[in-house]
């Protein structure tokens, strides 16, 4: 072999050599770092700051789950709260009108007490009147009002029709004749329809 020939394949070994030694570095710079635009030590920054940012969505996660646990406690003593005052409510609704009527209560018993007393008609009449005068007033005082019935236009929102009879007039066909139970508003809400006799 001639000394050409021979510094020839040197340098063909030194290229090859070179060229396996860019090769491998190319291929271990891939498996670091697949972005060719980035730098080698970018991907280890990113997953610390992945983990920072990992760390504070947790910290946020139980501060947001904390606060949804007071909230659920808070709503579910206000539920029970609510509860109790309302059942204390719905059995003391009445006292007041109770209390009130009371005093007519009282009033009827002096009435019975002097009913087997006396037997002068007269002065019953007037103990009874006056104690049911009484009784309408408290009522009317707790926002109790009669509905006016008679010779007015049968409604059926108002009225109960317990029968119909001929009408003594023309003008009092569909009227109310005749009131067999009064209707009631209580604070201006029908609480009680009127039964009553339509004319026909």
């Amino acid at each position: 072999m001639t000394d050409k020939a021979h510094e020839n394949e040197q340098v063909e070994g030194q290229d090859n050599d070179n060229m396996s030694q860019n090769d491998a570095e190319e291929a271990l710079a891939n498996e670091l770092n697949t972005d060719d635009s980035v730098n080698g030590m970018q991907h280890l920054d990113d997953s610390m700051g992945e983990d920072e940012e990992t760390e504070k969505l947790k910290k946020e996660l139980a501060e947001a789950k904390d606060k949804y646990v007071r909230l659920v406690a808070e709503f579910d003593n206000f539920r029970k709260r609510s509860a109790k005052e309302y059942t204390e409510m719905r059995q003391t609704a009445g006292r007041d009108i109770i209390q009130s009527l009371l005093v007519v209560m009282d009033d009827c018993e002096r009435a019975e007490k002097q009913m087997e007393k006396t037997t002068d008609i007269d002065q019953l009449k007037e103990g009874v009147t006056l104690v049911f005068n009484k009784l309408k007033s408290t009522m009317q005082q707790k926002g109790l009002k009669a509905m006016e019935s008679i010779n007015q236009d049968f409604d059926a929102d108002l009225h109960e029709a317990i029968t119909e009879i001929p009408a003594p007039s023309e003008d009092m066909q569909g009227k109310v004749i005749d009131e067999v139970e009064k209707g009631y508003y209580l604070n201006d809400k029908l609480i009680r329809h009127a039964k009553v006799v339509v004319g026909k």
